[in-house]
């Protein structure tokens, strides 16, 4: 179907025009991308190196319209070079699979194209969101409070923060950084970037981030902590805050909140959780003992987006504090929160975002959570973490694997050791030619296209493996698979 007449340069959709084009768009995204992206016969991704890619694809913009054949050709070649993450051999990164009500959910806002500040101008949105966020506090067991979806874990991370100074000192809104002290948060030194990029874009500065020692396991040290915290107190600087980690990106590490939680108490500092990753276990009975003592938060990071499988992004920031959200960022701008509208102007909540112009993330989650409601996301929860339990002993089974830690959560993170190092563990060089495995293995992955495992260094440790699943269509099978292709991949090396 070709593009004619005067209606190929207007966004208003015409219907003789453009109902058979969506049509087909709609026919090619089940077929490719949708269902023919999570076959298990199909490869995660079909590898072309940077600048082969360039020359199959024709990606620079052009002056005359492209027909409806040509547009068509232009989707089908993106879903075909692309990455399937809701493949069952995709466990690369802390998001996967394809939700067919979140998919939906998406779509249907897309197609609505709202933004989510006034009662105005997304009704339905804005009381979604208040029941979303309010059914979220109360699985995190926060009695009053109220939150805010995110535009992704690092912003939320950045909104904690800001929130916290706000606390400690609320006449750094107006004023400004001329009237702090010496400013100073605690993480362990297994959070997420973030931390840093965040405190050095809110002037903090990343030198006043105090990284805290971990276990083992990846658990931040409540004395290490507190000892840090009292040093900074006896150097003159404030410290303000601390941020513990609920699913640690790498090891999948719960820092022990309720002790944590009793430093803060003790020095009277904000305490945000970062839950990004592990949020969502707060949905299972069986497992969500590993957050006892979020409810002592002052702040919660939860990105269903990951654990939930909710398609990105789906961000969002829980607060104990009524009020504060508004307090901290509300400007009041008279052409957007006028006071004298004809409604309850308090449904008009994007004052209290840094964010203005917003997309409904909520609807996709809702629709996903009205789908397969609380006992849905258990069940899923529940899979995956039999699944990483599945694949932690299968691994201690097999001779050519080892376990970096005993994982605690969904994070299985281990070594291959290929034959040739084997028995070689001690020498000088081991280290060094193990930390050369992996990354040799990935591409060999990649260019076959037969699965995507990432691969990483952990301070002193070379680099290894993590098995992370968020795809509850995974099986035991699957991961036999997994095992068996990376045995296969290594066998040369």
């Amino acid at each position: 179907m070709g593009s004619t007449g005067e209606n190929w340069f207007r966004s208003q959709p015409h219907e003789a025009l453009h109902a058979q084009f969506l049509n087909d768009v709609i026919e090619l995204l089940l077929k490719e991308a949708v269902f023919g992206g999570t076959l298990r016969s199909n490869p995660v991704i079909r590898w072309r190196d940077p600048e082969h890619l360039r020359e199959l694809l024709n990606l620079a913009p052009i002056d005359k319209p492209a027909s409806h054949s040509e547009l068509l050709q232009a989707i089908r070649d993106t879903i075909n070079f692309s990455v399937k993450t809701g493949h069952p051999y995709f466990i690369n990164q802390l998001f996967s699979s394809v939700d067919p009500y979140g998919l939906a959910g998406q779509w249907v806002t897309d197609a609505l194209n709202p933004s989510v500040y006034t009662y105005e101008v997304a009704p339905v949105f804005t009381l979604m969101e208040a029941a979303v966020l309010e059914e979220m506090r109360r699985l995190v067991g926060f009695p009053c409070g109220e939150g805010m979806f995110c535009s992704g874990g690092s912003f939320a991370n950045g909104t904690a923060m800001n929130l916290a100074r706000f606390k400690y000192l609320p006449d750094i809104k107006k004023d400004g950084l001329g009237c702090a002290p010496k400013l100073v948060l605690f993480a362990s030194e297994d959070a997420h970037y973030s931390i840093h990029k965040m405190a050095a874009l809110l002037g903090l500065g990343e030198q006043n981030v105090c990284l805290i020692q971990t276990d083992k396991t990846g658990r931040m040290d409540p004395l290490h902590l507190d000892s840090q915290v009292q040093k900074m107190i006896d150097t003159g600087a404030a410290p303000f805050m601390v941020v513990a980690t609920a699913g640690t990106t790498v090891l999948g590490a719960f820092d022990p909140l309720n002790t944590v939680a009793d430093v803060c108490a003790k020095y009277k500092l904000w305490l945000h959780v970062d839950a990004a990753w592990g949020g969502g276990i707060l949905f299972s009975r069986t497992h969500r003992s590993k957050l006892t003592g979020i409810d002592r938060a002052d702040s919660v990071l939860w990105n269903p987006h990951k654990l939930l499988a909710v398609p990105q992004q789906c961000s969002v920031l829980l607060v104990r504090h009524p009020g504060i959200l508004t307090a901290c960022h509300s400007r009041s701008a008279s052409y957007l929160f006028q006071k004298d509208k004809f409604y309850d102007t308090s449904f008009d909540t994007g004052d209290k975002y840094l964010q203005c112009g917003r997309r409904a993330d909520v609807f996709k989650f809702w629709l996903m959570w009205k789908a397969k409601g609380t006992l849905g996301f258990e069940q899923h929860v529940d899979s995956l973490m039999d699944c990483a339990d599945y694949f932690n002993r299968a691994v201690q089974l097999r001779p050519n694997f080892k376990l970096v830690t005993d994982p605690e959560f969904i994070n299985v993170c281990f070594w291959y050791i290929p034959a040739s190092l084997q028995g070689l563990q001690g020498q000088p060089d081991f280290n060094k030619r193990l930390h050369k495995v992996a990354p040799h293995i990935k591409e060999l992955m990649m260019r076959k296209g037969s699965m995507m495992i990432s691969y990483q260094p952990l301070q002193n440790h070379p680099n290894f493996f993590r098995f992370v699943v968020q795809n509850s269509g995974v099986t035991h099978h699957d991961i036999d698979y997994f095992l068996n292709e990376l045995e296969c991949l290594g066998a040369g090396l």
